[in-house]
């Protein structure tokens, strides 16, 4: 006599089918002292919803013939989490986070939002998952669903790509040193600055613009380069020339 699923949460809820033999006028279902809720019932199934409890309890059936042997249901309570990282990323979703709690070794979904993703555990303490896409950019509620129910109280915020209109000046020589204003949209959460594989120093200033300063280049010759910025939600190019100086 099986039970499917043998675990639920503490605060009972979960449907249950018990299979077997001479099952038919089920009477009574107890989940320890407990009695379940009988939804189905034939010859050789039981379909019912759980009560509250913990711990393991034995669970029999009792019908005019009698009562069956017990098997065991393992109460789960519902999951904690203390910690998502990062705390942001692109609307495109894509990035892997990490949760950190407990009781997550049965979680099945994460919700960010409206959207939901499947987890992997690590262990009973942590989670990864691969966030989904966001319908906006903006903050979303985030809970794990696990056997023992489903857990709220951490916030992921989605961030839009960023994007590059003008360098302010798009050249320079190639020592470096020039002072540049980027200008584009979604700047705010800008993490880098690299001219070709080169990283370079730089300010936010808003939303919309950085002040950057564009550094050597690495065989101190002149030529074409792409300036990459990345944010939070992704990456924006734009083209910058590394100019020889005049020889007399």
């Amino acid at each position: 006599m099986p039970l499917s699923p043998n675990q639920g949460s503490t605060g009972g809820g979960t449907t249950v089918n018990i299979t077997g033999t001479n099952l038919g006028g089920a009477t009574a279902v107890h989940f320890g002292s407990k009695t379940a809720t009988i939804t189905a019932n034939t010859a050789t199934s039981v379909t019912v919803t759980s009560p509250s409890g913990t711990g393991t309890v034995p669970v029999t059936v009792t019908t005019p013939g009698g009562t069956s042997n017990p098997l065991s249901f393992f109460y789960i309570g519902p999951p904690f989490k203390s910690s998502l990282s990062p705390l942001t990323g692109a609307t495109a979703g894509g990035n892997t986070v990490t949760i950190n709690g407990t009781g997550l070794t049965t979680a099945t979904a994460v919700h960010f939002g409206s959207a939901t993703a499947v987890p992997t555990v690590v262990n009973d303490g942590q989670l990864t998952v691969t966030v989904p896409p966001g319908a906006a950019a903006g903050p979303v509620s985030v809970s794990v669903t696990t056997g023992g129910g489903t857990n709220n109280g951490l916030t992921y915020t989605y961030v839009d790509a960023p994007t590059v209109d003008t360098l302010n000046p798009n050249s320079g020589p190639p020592t470096g040193g020039t002072v540049v204003t980027v200008t584009g949209t979604n700047l705010s959460t800008t993490q880098s600055v690299t001219f070709g594989a080169v990283s370079a120093a730089f300010t936010v200033l808003n939303d919309t613009s950085l002040s950057v300063v564009s550094p050597p280049t690495p065989d101190g010759q002149p030529g074409p380069t792409t300036v990459t910025v990345t944010t939070n939600g992704g990456s924006a190019t734009a083209a910058f020339t590394y100019v020889a100086g005049p020889g007399i």
